[in-house]
């Protein structure tokens, strides 16, 4: 069983990426095989159905969607912008569901979310946005645990870990949970 972390941002100091990195962090202690993608690295245009039309899907979203298939079970960690999901993470979203080639990774793996941003809902209404996203818009499986993390300019400590280990205990059930689900889901 194998598990994917990304970020719905490329922002190099992104809190969100030091969560999804420390989610990958808590699976590997546990002895899962796990690994952090950076969309920095899966550069798309904004998409356009006549783009798509005259020049095919994008071969960084083909790259991406190849990617997610190799791994039983995603985390998104997204941060808040405005209320919502940031576009670069609802465009990757998109651009990879016009991948016409099989499987559907949307609707054969599964999904857990989370997020953190500096205000005190921590990401919760990114969080339900892209709760409906995935389940309702692409079909796809979304555990029930979550978090949201408030305050991420003071969460973290120096080596990557929550400074409050409530919530380090909270995010590793998450990923438990995330194990778990995986494993259910691939047998």
């Amino acid at each position: 069983m194998r598990l994917l972390f990304f970020a719905g941002s490329a922002r190099e100091g992104s809190h969100n990426k030091k969560l999804a990195r420390l989610g990958q962090k808590i699976a590997k202690a546990n002895g899962i095989e796990a690994i952090f993608a950076d969309l920095a690295d899966y550069e798309m245009p904004i998409y356009h159905g006549d783009l798509e039309e005259a020049e095919g899907v994008p071969e960084r979203a083909q790259a991406f969607k190849a990617l997610l298939g190799e791994y039983d079970g995603v985390m998104i960690v997204t941060p808040e912008y405005k209320s919502g999901i940031p576009s670069l993470l609802k465009n990757t979203l998109d651009w990879v569901s016009r991948v016409r080639t099989e499987p559907n990774v949307y609707r054969t793996r599964v999904f857990a979310i989370s997020g953190t941003s500096p205000g005190y809902y921590g990401a919760m209404r990114s969080l339900l946005q892209l709760r409906e996203v995935l389940a309702v818009g692409l079909g796809a499986t979304v555990i029930p645990q979550q978090m949201a993390l408030p305050g991420a300019m003071k969460a973290f400590a120096e080596d990557g870990s929550l400074v409050d280990d409530t919530r380090q205990k909270m995010f590793a059930d998450v990923v438990e949970a995330l194990a778990v689900a995986a494993r259910k889901f691939a047998a």
